[in-house]
């Protein structure tokens, strides 16, 4: 190192001979003659100075340094005066007109679909704010990285083309100025500059010699310096290069990966410096390495050092032309010139057609800066992207094919320019006039697939390269820019230009039509499927291509009919063989056919055929404009050969008639596949719908009886119709049956498929609207259903916003548009006794060129088919026919029919040529029993399998009356009489038809009524037989109510709704029978019995949290959890699915779960080691189980009760309390002197209070658990203590009890403020399954007592009462303030009995004895709280109106004084009694409910009846009268002044307490606000605009990021990027996984804004999607923002995901979905 450090010195020398300042150094230039030389001279000098270490540069310095020695100088040098301010003043001078803002990869763009001119013209989002594009319909997409703003391009928008911002003529920029005040002397050095250093960056970008520099720049001795540069290809993954540069470099994997990134993100990175050698070698190396992991070798190069910092510093000059053509015009336009202007005489391309055609060459880095400077000079200057334009087509075939076999993303290539230029109207016109660009892709198309052309000269796409196509669809999608918006106005040099392009484009169809043929597998299975995607795919590609064509030949008339010939003729050179082969002969009902022995399911056959498709499109083009008369101008009748034209779109529907009939089952799915595609939405348009239309063009031009045997004899039907078939072979029956339905089928369309613009008399509008109906007709659908199966045109619109509401109504919640099927039509008029005839709705007219159509349903043929039809139906041997075959032959009369009689309404009779009826009407021969179709039809109505279809032939048969009405108006007189007796006859059997199906109707509903009936009664004796089942497993709705009704049935008289003291109400408890799950054999709950237990789920949860992100102490080792801070920062909550187990049980069933899932090999959504399962019934997902232990009930005497009530005071109860704790005290500290609290001063001293006074308010013995409860206890125990501190399991840790009772209080607070969010009342409305966990819960929490050592819990205990009880204070009690005290009720009520407890006898205390416990210890907590709420009251609040004076009031004025006074003043005095008296209400009342909650799951008495409904104002009086308290809360304190004022002025006086009070900001206030998630704005805009001024805290480039909304405080993360990857305990985790951590305890809901998509994350590994809350105006969400409608927040969704959280059930939602999606793999959550 030391010798470069001298050469650095040396360095610094030589450089000493320049000018020092920037302004020297830029007037010594100006002495010079040749700038390029002494630029050059300059650069040389500094250059391989400034960027000298490559490795790990300096980046501030290097900057530094560029700037002062090269760029401002340059600046000085160009305007000739401070550069600073020369740049502010243009800075002022007038803004653009073009925004111009290049998109990075993930940006949202906007598109507006009533103004853009197609849907390539975006803005970005700042100039998409501030347009008037923001009220209209827009779409919001992700931009895939490199394309531009068109705000202010006027030929991108029909209107309000520019935003506020790019306004010509704003304010402040008036006509004068808005060009830049450039001055001459300027704009000459800007001259002389730009082109010397465009040339320096064009040259060094294109720089190929590895180890020497151009000339000119070679002035300093070479330094044997070299690097060894990786560069970034997309063969190889993350993984493969950092694997390779380990081994090769012998590095550290972070350095690998850091390297990796920089490649990935760069394009290049030096990843070794040294001598040439060494380098060398290491390019070996890495080589060779990478060539073990895939087939190609990673591309190094050693490069010179020099070389490597000339190449950097290009760049860099590249990002500084950007800045300064940013700020004129004039800057743009010579920068322009300097890069086309081309070397006189020379042959070599203008400088930017250098740089295009290197594109492929460079790296990633290079290609966007040079991409930018394209962007900001050509594209902001209109006439100058003209020439860029044309330099880019003059060169787009090379450009193409480098790109094709380049591997680097489409989007970094020069080619994506192409979306710049060919979408513009007029420069698209442009290209085709001057360089006829049409031909130029074509062209490209066939030069770059010749690979796959077949010696026929047919593409044949087996074996492809999906990459490799992938790219050549960039070339059929330009083809698609340069047709989108049609020319309006056609000059000669255009037509010309275009028809050339056409004819050039038929060559590619050419090579299509008929490609890719297949035969029929006979006998034998295809073996290998073959490729048909590619063929698919590309038919995809070409259809909006296809269509666009279409339309620009129907622009104009002669255009048209030009186009026309030539398609003819394509079509006829592809079909020469036809002509030339053998002929065969077919015969039926007099008439014959000679045509091509050709068999579809024997000889080739293939599906692509889009020459005849476009040709068919032409001709109904042709029809649209009336232009077909002139048709044998351009193409004369002996040449049209109609018959050719409609063989091959037979031939394919033939093809998918067969497959129906399964005759090519035996060629794989690959066809199966292809006919999907051909009748599917997305290519239908130019395949399925043009071949029908180009049989509708044969039928209104053949012979309609020549034109039918044709298709007999195509479908090969003709001798199933010969009469000639009685075979025995189902297989065979029911194969003719198929094809003869289909063949019917396509009869149907040809006839009576006119919704066609062009074939029928129909608009765009009505189309689409049909097309709705029938799509509804099937079933309701979302909006978004039906726009996806509607066919697209060029501009993705589908027309359906326009006519849906005239056809459809939208209902909210189903989300979809009602209208019904045909069965449920038929259903309908059933209910409403109509006839159930569905006859087909009269069509619109046909258009002239193909009126001859219909004369194919009055043929011999077409009636010989139907005759032979009804024929076979009536038979009773015959079995070659079906009912479908029928409805099909039905609706072909009717459409007859009706045709008919729409003539015969229009024109007089003489007039009508049509003669169905006739032809009907006609015998079928002149046999004896000839019948005609009429008869056959009577006849028909009496075959009983036909009842279905009756009321159709009854409706025909009424239509043929109808007809020959009509045609004998003429004889009407003759006729009135009899006519009107066969309506009345008609009439006649109608009404009794009607009689008898009421009748059937009638009959019916009271058979329904009787077997309901029968069931409900059945039902009622089956709940009766089994209630106890359903008290118990059954989760009703509604169940909740009836268990709170059954617990308050024994009549017990209201002072007995009281849960403490003396008055405490009787226990009710009723005998618990429970169904194991499992086993499914019931047990009764005792004491003594094997335990059953609740599966559950212990969880950590911040849903009560104060300080949301407020960082959480994760590091439970050394935790003290038995006090809980009042900010509730994070809790553990337990909560169950409420299914009932046997212990023993769930122990096998959880045994078998973990040996299934070690034999399993895919990833579990389950952790075993942390004991999760999934419930056997629900499948919620479990950690644990919590035993069913009963509750034991106790009974009070009311005497002794009484009694005692005289002698128990407050006093005596604290005295009799302390002198036990005293005495433990003694006991454990034998020995030495124990430290004895003093207990007896300030007038409590009296002697007669010892250890053993406590005993004589009542005791009973210890209840005795059954072992099997014993165990259950502490595996329960065990898990809450593991996972509340995140710590391993130790049965023995002191915590222990601590976590039992936490969880206790916590799950109480989380389901208390539920409850007060839902707004429903507090017993009431509780779920079966809250209120088992709940039950199972406190039950647990007092036989926990029992397992642990009494001493430990006296500990805490005494701990505990050391908040209230300042005696017992220790250095480590917290002040009041900071203690949550309903944690501390719940803990001291539960360890309270273990001051009973003695060495010899283990006693518990009494029911009475534990009433007055709990009185005091809840009076005692009650009144500390009281004092909290007071103390950390809300002053600053705004007073509300005065109220009246009442004695609460007055109360709570004294107390507060009386405080004010313990406090030094430390709070204020000031505020009025009724203020203090309302916050004390509102604060306490939470506590209040929690507390009831509890002592009702504690022992089980009745709560009063306003706690069970919803009455908010009975609600607190309510709680006082259960709680035992006054509702004036106040005298509380009165009633016990004596005892509680030395108490009050301890607690006031603590200093920790003043201490508190002085830190305002951080008190906890009451009541605690209730948490939600964070407001979201009502449009989703807002919130992309939000992320896109995201930055990434942790990298400095603007790279795509992924900005993530964490929906439970608001921070906006950088996910799935490396940037923000965060290590925890030693693996790397993701920034939102991290965040998680912190903010919801592992659990969090995240809101991924640029997809649009909810994702609920839970730990490290687990996470699923959820719906966001954001809909578009047909109630649909848009993941990915796929759709990009507009979209709204929806509260109703976004409530329920705040249930979904406050309900603690995401662990429980992801579960459920990994339970559904188990089979997919899924993301890698834990880098989320």
């Amino acid at each position: 190192m030391a010798d470069e450090d001298t050469g650095g010195a040396e360095r610094m020398e030589v450089s000493t001979e320049l000018p020092q300042t920037p302004q020297r150094l830029a007037s010594w230039w100006d002495q010079q003659v040749d700038f390029y030389t002494t630029f050059s001279h300059h650069l040389a000098q500094l250059v391989p100075e400034i960027y000298f270490a490559e490795m790990d540069p300096d980046l501030e310095k290097q900057e530094e340094n560029v700037q002062m020695s090269i760029f401002t100088p340059l600046e000085w040098y160009l305007f000739g005066e401070n550069p600073d301010i020369c740049l502010e003043k243009l800075k002022h001078s007038g803004a653009f007109q073009l925004c111009g803002k290049v998109f990075k990869s993930g940006e949202t763009t906007y598109s507006c679909r009533d103004c853009a001119i197609d849907p390539t013209c975006v803005l970005c989002m700042d100039c998409f704010q501030n347009s008037v594009h923001k009220n209209h319909r827009y779409k919001m997409h992700t931009s895939t990285g490199g394309g531009f703003c068109d705000c202010g391009d006027t030929e991108a928008w029909k209107t309000g083309p520019f935003c506020i911002n790019h306004e010509p003529g704003r304010a402040g920029t008036t006509k004068e100025n808005s060009r830049c005040p450039l001055n001459e002397e300027v704009i000459a050095q800007a001259r002389k500059i730009f082109p010397s250093v465009i040339k320096y960056i064009v040259d060094m970008t294109i720089w190929e010699e590895e180890k020497e520099l151009p000339l000119e720049l070679q002035i300093r001795e070479k330094s044997d310096r070299y690097y060894c540069v990786l560069f970034n290809d997309e063969h190889h993954s993350y993984d493969h290069v950092i694997y390779s540069l380990q081994r090769a470099l012998d590095c550290e994997l972070a350095e690998a990966q850091l390297h990796t990134t920089a490649i990935d993100k760069e394009g290049r990175r030096a990843v070794k410096a040294g001598a040439y050698a060494a380098c060398q070698e290491a390019k070996e190396d890495i080589k060779s390495h990478s060539e073990n992991v895939s087939q190609h070798p990673l591309h190094v190069e050693v490069l010179h050092s020099e070389v490597m910092a000339h190449q950097k510093f290009a760049l860099r000059l590249g990002s500084w032309m950007n800045k300064i053509m940013s700020y004129s015009s004039d800057f743009r336009q010579i920068f322009c010139q300097a890069c086309l202007r081309e070397e006189p005489g020379s042959e070599n391309p203008c400088l930017i057609s250098k740089l295009m055609l290197w594109d492929a060459k460079l790296y990633k880095g290079a290609r966007k800066i040079l991409h930018e400077l394209i962007f900001s000079s050509f594209f902001m200057e209109m006439e100058y992207k003209k020439l860029f334009a044309m330099e880019f087509v003059k060169y787009y075939k090379q450009l193409q094919k480098e790109y094709i076999s380049d591997d680097h993303d489409r989007n970094i290539s020069v080619t994506a320019l192409s979306v710049q230029m060919f979408t513009v109207p007029t420069l698209a016109r442009h290209l085709i006039e001057e360089q006829n660009v049409i031909s130029v892709i074509t062209e490209t198309l066939l030069e770059v697939l010749p690979e796959y052309l077949d010696r026929n000269n047919k593409f044949n796409f087996q074996g492809y390269s999906q990459d490799k196509l992938g790219r050549v669809y960039a070339v059929i999608c330009d083809l698609k820019y340069i047709l989108i918006s049609k020319p309006t106005v056609w000059t000669e040099r255009l037509r010309v230009q275009f028809l050339e392009g056409f004819r050039s484009f038929l060559k590619i169809l050419t090579c299509m039509q008929g490609m890719e043929e297949i035969r029929r597998q006979v006998g034998q299975h295809i073996e290998v499927d073959p490729d048909w995607e590619a063929a698919i795919a590309i038919q995809m590609q070409l259809k909006n291509i296809l269509l666009m064509f279409q339309e620009w030949c129907a622009c104009d008339e002669e255009l048209l009919l030009v186009a026309y010939k030539e398609c003819h003729k394509a079509v006829m050179r592809c079909s020469t063989n036809f002509m030339s082969s053998s002929k065969t002969v077919v015969q039926l009902c007099g008439h014959t056919l000679r045509t091509k022995s050709y068999r579809v399911s024997e000889d080739l056959v293939s599906i692509h055929l889009p020459l005849s498709r476009t040709l068919a499109g032409l001709h109904v083009r042709l029809s649209r404009l009336g232009a077909v008369s002139r048709l044998h101008e351009f193409v004369p009748f002996e040449d049209f050969q109609i018959e050719v034209l409609v063989e091959y779109p037979l031939r394919c529907l033939v093809l998918v008639a067969q497959v129906v009939a399964e005759m090519w089952r035996r060629n794989g799915l690959s066809l199966i596949s292809q006919v999907f595609y051909y009748q599917d939405v997305k290519c239908r348009e130019e395949m399925y719908d043009k071949d029908i239309i180009m049989l509708q063009i044969g039928a209104s031009l053949m012979d309609p009886n020549t034109f039918l045997l044709l298709v007999l004899q195509r479908y090969e039907l003709v001798d199933a119709f010969n009469k000639t078939i009685s075979t025995k072979d189902q297989d065979l029956i029911k194969q003719y049956n198929t094809l003869i339905e289909e063949m019917l089928q396509v009869l149907i369309y040809i006839v009576g498929e006119r919704y066609v613009p062009g074939v029928g008399n129909v608009t765009k509008e009505e189309v689409t609207m049909r097309e709705i109906i029938h799509l509804l007709c099937i079933e309701p659908m979302p909006h978004s259903a039906i726009a996806k199966n509607l066919p697209e045109n060029e501009n993705n619109e589908t027309g359906l916003e326009s006519v849906i509401n005239k056809v459809a109504t939208f209902k909210k919640h189903n989300m979809s548009v009602p209208l019904r099927a045909e069965h449920m039509q038929k259903k309908r008029r059933k209910q409403e006794n109509k006839d159930e005839a569905l006859p087909p709705p009269p069509p619109p007219e046909f258009c002239p060129a193909f009126s001859k159509v219909i004369n194919l349903l009055n043929c011999d043929i077409m009636m010989y088919i139907l005759r032979t039809i009804f024929e076979r139906a009536i038979d009773t041997e015959s079995n070659l026919w079906t009912e479908g075959m029928l409805q099909m032959a039905f609706h072909i009369l009717a459409l007859g029919l009706l045709e008919e009689k729409q003539q015969l309404q229009k024109a007089p009779e003489e007039e009508v040529t049509f003669d169905f009826y006739h032809k009907a009407s006609r015998l079928g021969s002149s046999a004896m029993n000839a019948q005609n179709i009429q008869m056959l039809l009577e006849k028909l109505r009496g075959v009983p399998q036909l009842e279905g279809q009756k009321d159709m032939i009854t409706w025909i048969l009424q239509m043929f009356d109808m007809v020959k009405r009509l045609r004998e108006k003429s004889c009407l007189l003759v006729a009135t009489t009899s006519g009107s007796e066969s309506i009345r006859s008609d009439e006649i059997t109608h009404d009794k038809e009607k009689a008898e199906r009421k009748r059937k109707a009638e009959a019916a509903r009271l058979h329904r009524q009787k077997i309901m009936a029968q069931m409900s009664a059945l039902q009622k004796n089956f709940i009766e037989t089994h209630k106890l089942m359903y008290d118990n497993t059954s989760e009703m709705p509604g169940k909740e109510d009836s268990i709170m009704e059954e617990e308050s049935t024994p009549a017990v008289s209201d002072y007995s709704r009281i849960a403490l003291g003396p008055k405490r109400g009787p226990s009710v408890t009723e005998k618990e029978v429970l169904t194991c799950i499992l086993c499914q054999e019931e047990q009764e709950v005792k004491i003594e019995n094997n335990a059953m237990v609740l599966s559950a789920c212990v969880q950590k949860s911040t849903a009560l949290t104060q300080h949301r992100g407020k960082p959480i102490e994760l590091s439970g080792e050394t935790l003290d959890p038995l006090f809980m801070h009042p900010d509730l920062a994070y809790g553990t909550y337990t909560g169950s699915c409420g299914h009932v187990m046997h212990a023993v049980c769930w122990q096998k069933y959880f045994e078998a779960v973990q040996l299934s899932s070690q034999q399993r090999i895919h990833v579990d959504l389950f952790d075993l080691e942390n004991g999760e399962y999934l419930c056997p019934l629900c499948k919620s997902l479990c950690n644990t189980v919590i035993p069913i232990i009963p509750l034991q009930p106790q009974k009070i005497n009311s005497e002794n009760a009484e009694a005692l009530a005289q002698v128990l005071t407050l006093a005596r109860w604290i005295q009799t309390v302390l002198a036990r704790i005293s005495g433990y005290n003694r006991k454990h500290a034998k020995g030495e002197n124990p430290a004895i609290p003093i207990l007896f001063t300030q007038g409590m001293g009296d002697s007669t209070f010892e250890f053993h006074s406590i005993l004589s308010f009542g005791v009973q013995s210890l209840l005795k658990y059954s072992n099997s409860i014993k165990e259950m206890v502490i595996l329960f125990a065990t898990t809450i203590f593991r996972i509340g501190l995140k710590v391993p399991p130790d049965e023995t840790d002191s915590r222990i009890p601590m976590m039992t009772w936490s969880t206790c209080a916590f799950t109480l607070q989380a389901i208390e403020n539920l409850l007060g969010d839902e707004g429903k009342p507090l017993f009431g409305a509780l779920q079966n399954r809250q209120h088992n966990g709940l039950k199972a819960l406190m039950q647990f929490a007092v036989a926990q007592r029992s397992t642990c050592p009494q001493v430990l819990i006296q500990k805490h205990l005494v701990r505990l009462l050391s908040v209230v009880l300042p005696n017992l204070k220790s250095e480590d009690t917290p002040c009041l303030l900071s203690i949550d005290l309903f944690h501390v009720l719940v803990g001291a009520v539960l360890a309270f009995p273990t001051l009973y407890c003695d060495d010899t006898v283990d006693l518990q205390p009494s029911s009475v004895g534990s009433s007055y416990n709990h009185l005091y210890l809840f009076h005692l907590i009650t009144m500390a709280h009281i004092l909290q709420i007071l103390l950390t009251i809300d002053t600053g609040l705004p007073l509300a109106q005065v109220q009246e004076d009442s004695e609460e009031a007055r109360s709570a004025s004294s107390f507060f004084e009386e405080v004010s006074r313990y406090t030094n003043g430390c709070i204020g005095c000031g505020i009025p009694g009724w203020y203090l008296w309302v916050s004390l209400k509102s604060g306490i009342t939470p506590y209040l409910r929690c507390a009831a909650l509890f002592f009702h799951y504690l022992l089980g008495v009745t709560p009063p009846e306003e706690l069970l409904a919803n009455s908010s104002e009975e609600e607190y009086s309510a709680l006082c009268s259960y709680l035992s308290l006054p509702t004036n809360l106040f005298l509380l304190f009165q009633e016990y002044w004596d005892t509680i004022r030395p108490l009050l002025q301890r607690w006031c006086s603590d200093p920790a307490l003043l201490n508190c009070l002085k830190q305002k900001s951080t008190v906890v206030r009451y009541p605690r606000k209730r948490n939600s998630l964070i407001e979201l704005p009502d449009d989703y805009s807002c919130l992309l605009n939000q992320a896109s001024h995201f930055r990434c805290p942790r990298s400095a480039d603007d790279e795509r990021k992924h900005p993530v909304l964490c929906l439970f405080c608001g921070a906006i993360l950088c996910s799935q990027n490396v940037c923000c990857q965060e290590i925890m305990n030693g693996e790397e985790v993701g920034a939102c996984i991290f965040h998680a951590l912190h903010c919801g305890a592992g659990v969090c809901i995240f809101l991924k804004i640029r997809e649009c998509k909810v994702v609920l994350v839970e730990g490290k590994a687990r996470g699923c999607a959820y719906p966001a809350p954001y809909l578009d105006e047909y109630g649909e969400t848009d993941p990915g923002l796929k759709r990009g409608n507009p979209l709204h927040l929806s509260h109703e969704r976004y409530r329920k995901l705040h249930l979904v959280w406050q309900q603690h059930c995401i662990i429980e939602e992801i579960a459920r979905s990994q339970e559904t999606n188990q089979m997919l793999p899924g993301l890698n959550w834990q880098l989320l």
